[in-house]
């Protein structure tokens, strides 16, 4: 069953019939990105925070109706000054899990996470949903860009604030970043041959994420693990072999890589003790949610370009935020 907190903060009335801005952080990237499009396909105005309006994706994000305004996570005037009126915010950083080219430390993500939740409180914003990773809750993850995550959830918990925080699985956006093998006919990651893992694609981030801002009485106070298929190692390779229209088999990463790497072996063991193999209840998230993507969905439909490009080992950059 997914991890659900008690509701132990006072709702209020508010008409969900009544949609009201909501301000979303990170919508250059891919939750914030999904977030932004579900909100607006379901009628919400949306607001979004860039560093640089003037670059590719945050014009794209203003010609598709987003009011794109100016701001930084290090400039806290510029966050409360973009939360100024608004109903909700999508709260999301970029993670210090996604190695030294980022430059993000722990501190930084935590401070930020922190930061935006000060800030929606001063502003009177009335629903936070923060974004988090379904490793974290069990105690100690010993996983620096995991345990921050789970130090701004007990942040947002301890302020007067209604919140909602989702755990998303690992993205199947993930599944195709270079260097998995697929251009030589196989695939490595974490998992063994016959273990299991769940998986989310991010265009269901934002669909779980509108429906928690349309009802925010039902999902107020409540931490949500959500995934949308679960697969073996095994089962990858198949349903890659079907997509790809070749055989490509499937291989745990070697060990020999896992103890000589001690981010990527803590990651493998974070897998084994099921901590980020994922918890959630697919089954009931679907009723709650409606339909949610397979795996199989995704590869033929939004995943297919990335499938198509790890094929020819061409570079693709995925963010994991």
């Amino acid at each position: 069953m997914p991890f659900t907190s008690p509701e132990i903060r006072p709702t209020t009335n508010d008409r969900t019939d009544e949609k009201k801005t909501v301000l979303v952080l990170g919508a250059t990237g891919q939750q914030g990105g999904a977030v932004a499009d579900a909100l607006r396909a379901s009628g919400w105005p949306v607001r979004a925070l860039v560093r640089n309006p003037g670059g590719e994706k945050a014009r794209g994000l203003s010609l598709g109706g987003v009011d794109v305004v100016r701001g930084d996570l290090d400039d806290p005037i510029s966050i409360r000054a973009a939360m100024a009126g608004v109903h909700g915010v999508f709260s999301v950083q970029p993670s210090s899990g996604q190695g030294p080219a980022h430059g993000v430390t722990d501190e930084q993500e935590i401070r930020w996470g922190k930061d935006i939740a000060d800030a929606a409180l001063a502003a009177g914003v009335r629903h936070l949903v923060y974004t988090s990773v379904n490793a974290v809750g069990r105690g100690p993850t010993g996983m620096g860009h995991f345990d921050s995550k789970f130090e701004i959830e007990e942040y947002i918990r301890s302020l007067d604030l209604r919140s909602t925080i989702i755990r998303p699985a690992a993205f199947m956006e993930l599944l195709m970043l270079p260097g998995m093998g697929l251009d030589q006919g196989y695939f490595s990651f974490f998992l063994r041959p016959d273990q299991a893992a769940q998986i989310i694609a991010v265009q269901d981030i934002g669909t779980i994420v509108a429906a928690v801002f349309a009802a925010p009485d039902r999902f107020a106070g409540r931490t949500l693990e959500i995934a949308g298929d679960e697969m073996t190692g095994a089962k990858l390779g198949e349903r890659l072999s079907n997509a790809a229209g070749q055989a490509i088999s499937y291989l745990r990463f070697p060990d020999v890589v896992l103890e000589g790497d001690a981010f990527l072996g803590r990651l493998a063991s974070l897998v084994d003790d099921g901590r980020l193999a994922g918890n959630a209840d697919v089954g009931a998230l679907r009723q709650e949610f409606g339909a949610l993507t397979s795996f199989d969905e995704w590869i033929s439909g939004p995943g297919k370009p990335l499938l198509e490009r790890a094929l020819r080992a061409e570079e693709s950059v995925v963010s994991l935020r």
